[in-house]
């Protein structure tokens, strides 16, 4: 079975409404399964809250790209290692990741097994080069 396509002029209908009607059934169900489908499906009705009731309105936060800035006074390159303003200590991360590398060290081994596995993202091979210069 394909997609549905709308007809030209007076034949024309909606296809769109196909695809919420999908979901009321399995397609191509074996035996027992379309039952167990519909149980299962009435059993855990769907949360129908919407976006602002469970995190409010974002738009409220949003300064629009042709007002004036909400923080006149912090350069924009606050909290960056090089630049003008406080450096990484203003996010209080500094101190925070020496701690933790720190408790890192006896699972040194383990994590430069993972850091030289295919595929080992960069981030991961950096926490164990600096794991390595604390030692």
């Amino acid at each position: 079975m394909g997609t549905p396509v709308a007809g030209p002029g007076q034949f024309s209908k909606r296809t769109d409404k196909a695809v919420e009607k999908a979901s009321d059934t399995l397609p191509n169900a074996g035996y027992g399964e379309q039952k167990a489908y519909q149980e299962q499906k009435s059993a855990a009705p769907m949360p129908q809250a919407d976006f602002a009731a469970m995190f409010g309105n974002p738009s409220e936060r949003v300064v629009p790209l042709d007002q004036d800035t909400q923080q006149p006074n912090t350069p924009v390159t606050d909290g960056a290692a090089m630049g003008a303003g406080a450096g990484e200590e203003a996010l209080g991360l500094a101190d925070q990741s020496n701690e933790d590398l720190q408790r890192m060290i006896p699972y040194l081994p383990v994590l430069e097994f993972m850091a030289n596995q295919p595929g080992a993202s960069w981030a991961m091979r950096n926490v164990v080069r600096k794991a390595k210069a604390m030692t």
